[in-house]
């Protein structure tokens, strides 16, 4: 059976966590670093994560992204096809006389709708982002000029799913609803530390330094089922739920949601307080709209996860696909 974290010292992290959130403009890992987590991530690390593959088999993390896709706020995805014939001259007519033709296409896209990674340039307090970066000091509406995606290296780790429909399904079966023959949970449930704990207990894993925390709450099928309840209220991580997986020191953390914490917020007056425990306070990268079922049906609690984003210079966040191999 694996080891367990006991609840006193759990009590001693977040309390050590929550101090140091108290000065966090300066990160751990020095005045002028730009990556947060990431500098968890080794060779030695990458080589462990890799000793996981044991079956080969792999699964597509990203969702398939659309105009139907639910996005947050404003944001949108609106993609063009483009058939033509003359590429160079725009004719329309076959090209050379080996007539070849192409299809192309563009696209009006928010980087933050469907699946995706929030990075550290993403969120901030107050004008004031991971590092102690202030927006004044690199922002610019034609990409920012630094804490950019584009910086971010291949992320290769240990990835963990945690099943938490499941540790509802025996501790609290109210919590868990079913929609055309899928298990979620219900739309305002909060993963809290019991939930983690159960979950892990329940799977028979750890969490360790370095690693990609997934949480299975099986909502995603709700954006197909009801998307205007689907961006209203969703389960997710609580603000204690997040201060104790931070305790582990993950690389990241996702879910199966678009926002990952739980909607409506805990506390009605403040606004998406997972994001700012995680991101500009501990340079945690945040993954949404994780496809997480397959993980789930197949017990495939660990895994190498590798993910290598578009690098588009100057954005914050990125419409990704990730994968897990076991």
């Amino acid at each position: 059976m694996k080891r367990f974290t006991f609840l006193p010292i759990t009590l001693a992290l977040i309390w050590t966590l929550n101090t140091y959130a108290e000065d966090w403009h300066t990160s751990k890992w020095g005045k002028d670093d730009t990556l947060g987590s990431i500098n968890l991530i080794t060779s030695e690390s990458i080589v462990a994560a890799s000793k996981l593959v044991k079956t080969g088999k792999r699964y597509a993390l990203g969702q398939i992204t659309s105009r139907e896709t639910p996005a947050f706020g404003t944001r949108m995805f609106e993609l063009f096809a483009v058939s033509h014939g003359g590429v160079f001259d725009g004719s329309g007519e076959p090209y050379k006389n080996n007539r070849m033709t192409t299809n192309d296409d563009w696209a009006l896209v928010w980087f933050g709708v469907g699946s995706q990674i929030d990075g550290l340039g993403h969120i901030g307090i107050d004008h004031v982002y991971y590092n102690g970066n202030h927006v004044k000091d690199f922002f610019s509406s034609g990409g920012v000029k630094k804490l950019g995606i584009q910086d971010i290296p291949p992320i290769v780790a240990r990835g963990v799913v945690l099943d938490i429909v499941a540790y509802f399904k025996e501790k609290d079966p109210s919590k868990v609803i079913t929609i055309n023959g899928l298990e979620m949970l219900k739309g305002g449930t909060a993963i809290n530390q019991a939930e983690i704990d159960g979950a892990l207990m329940r799977q028979g894993i750890s969490i360790k330094s370095g690693d990609v925390v997934l949480l299975h709450t099986g909502y995603m099928e709700m954006a197909d089922e009801d998307k205007a309840l689907y961006m209203k209220t969703i389960p997710g991580l609580g603000v204690g739920g997040a201060l104790y997986l931070a305790s582990f020191d993950p690389v990241a953390v996702g879910a199966d949601t678009f926002a990952v914490e739980v909607i409506p917020f805990e506390n009605k007056d403040n606004a998406f307080e997972v994001h700012l425990e995680l991101i500009p306070k501990r340079g945690i990268y945040i993954l949404e709209n994780m496809v997480t079922r397959e993980l789930v049906a197949d017990k495939a609690w660990e895994f190498m996860f590798v993910l290598g984003q578009a690098r588009m210079q100057g954005a914050v966040q990125m419409i990704v696909n990730p994968v897990a191999i076991r």
